[in-house]
């Protein structure tokens, strides 16, 4: 990080039209780089999908990403929490109660995750058919 802000300092000091720095995913110590990885890595982008349906608990969020283990959906929950993308909201009840939701960044991301998954969704024909001609030509040659 302590790179990245070095660099960045270095960049916007010729350029004074914007106060803060411009972040770049393809840079090192970019802190976006770990923000991406959080959104567009399996658990991530699956809990993103299926929160823009809604406000789920812990257990029916398991369900519906499923193959999560309980130990892999807590650790997103908490690492897209840390990013602003997702809220959690604990109850004091009895049992306690712990919803999950998007916040309004973390909703804009969805839309666009939700967007992507259905296009590829939509491709899969595509998608199939080049699979099928690369293991042919893989398993000729």
């Amino acid at each position: 990080m302590a790179q990245y802000s070095a660099a960045m300092a270095t960049l916007s000091a010729g350029t004074a039209s914007s106060s803060t720095p411009p972040f770049d995913v393809f840079a090192r110590g970019c802190p976006s780089r770990s923000t991406l990885e959080h959104v567009t890595g399996r658990w991530g982008a699956l809990t993103l999908g299926a929160l823009h349906d809604g406000t789920f608990r812990f257990n029916e969020l398991r369900r519906r990403v499923d193959g999560v283990s309980e130990k892999m959906l807590s650790q997103t929950l908490h690492a897209l929490e840390r990013d602003g993308l997702v809220v959690r909201d604990a109850r004091p009840t009895n049992p306690p109660r712990v919803d999950y939701s998007l916040t309004p960044l973390g909703r804009e991301v969805a839309e666009r995750l939700r967007a992507l998954i259905s296009y590829l969704e939509g491709s899969m024909d595509d998608v199939l058919a080049a699979r099928e001609q690369y293991d042919a030509r893989e398993s000729a040659g």
